[in-house]
């Protein structure tokens, strides 16, 4: 079986495994005495039962060795990782400059935004290491052999990119045992690309991302340019709200509209595709990474 199909069989039976572990562990969240949306507890839910999915299958699907490949040699690479996140966050700063020229004025609450840096930094860390495993290091690095780098390229980032809205919006929560709450979320899943006018622009910068993101991946054979690219975009989404007041005044070009809106902007797609362009030159050597 090719690498393709036994992958979708896997994440199709992790999903129905999230189905029925979910309801089970909304109790166990409710005894415990937290109030937590069970949207986001399948969301948790799903990615416990893909990981334990994918650490399942074994060498089928080569998990562990395409991890290891593509986190290899970190004290050769740290500096990439670094540079990822200096000029994504250079790119959000111009972003947000931007903005506040053209109307959306600077957020009096700075000093709020500053205290919770600590935390979003630790979070967008935490973000960009599981997303670049997955979606690089081990979908585009796995689909490699049978799709050649440029086929491998766009089915991650269109996976990627439609992966991030395939997700319930509805907030509700349960206090027992509901066996449908699994089904009802999954249902909802859907709802955010069902809606073209706000779903296809976030689309289509999250495409565009996901393919500047696995270029950083193949030019380097290593996840550490695109993570530290990945942690300063997703450190600029976090701060975006809070850093930026009257948005309704930004031009939609720039503001972007739908669940991701900053990614959804003309603009944003405008420094993505100078970014692709720039990175062979940010890449730098592919030797460092392979030695």
């Amino acid at each position: 079986m090719s690498f393709p199909s036994r992958l979708a069989l896997t994440l199709f039976a992790a999903l129905a495994a999230a189905v029925i572990v979910a309801p089970f562990a909304g109790v166990v969240v409710s005894m415990l005495g937290y109030r937590i949306p069970f949207p986001r507890i399948f969301d948790r839910s799903v990615m416990a039962t893909v990981l334990v999915a994918l650490l399942w299958s074994g060498g089928r699907l080569r998990f562990a060795s395409l991890l290891a490949k593509g986190f290899r040699n970190p004290g050769l690479n740290w500096t990439r990782a670094l540079k990822g996140l200096v000029v994504s966050l250079a790119i959000i700063v111009i972003l947000g400059a931007s903005a506040v020229m053209l109307g959306g004025t600077a957020n009096g609450s700075l000093g709020e935004a500053a205290a919770r840096l600590p935390k979003y930094l630790l979070s967008a860390i935490v973000i960009a290491i599981i997303e670049e495993a997955f979606f690089r290091a081990f979908l585009l690095e796995g689909m490699r052999p049978k799709f050649g780098d440029r086929g491998a390229l766009v089915i991650s980032a269109t996976v990627y990119s439609f992966a991030h809205l395939v997700r319930s919006p509805a907030k509700f929560y349960v206090t027992g045992f509901d066996a449908s709450a699994g089904l009802v979320t999954l249902g909802h899943s859907f709802d955010q690309i069902s809606h073209p006018a706000t779903a296809l622009p976030v689309i289509l910068g999250l495409f565009l991302l996901g393919i500047v993101l696995g270029e950083a991946f193949l030019l380097t054979e290593t996840v550490y340019l695109s993570a530290g690219l990945h942690g300063g975009f997703v450190l600029g989404s976090k701060l975006w709200p809070q850093l930026i007041e009257n948005r309704a005044a930004i031009p939609s070009w720039l503001g972007g509209a739908g669940p991701v809106p900053l990614i959804g902007g003309a603009a944003a797609w405008l420094m993505a595709l100078v970014l692709l362009a720039l990175m062979p030159v940010l890449s730098g050597p592919r030797s460092s990474a392979q030695t």
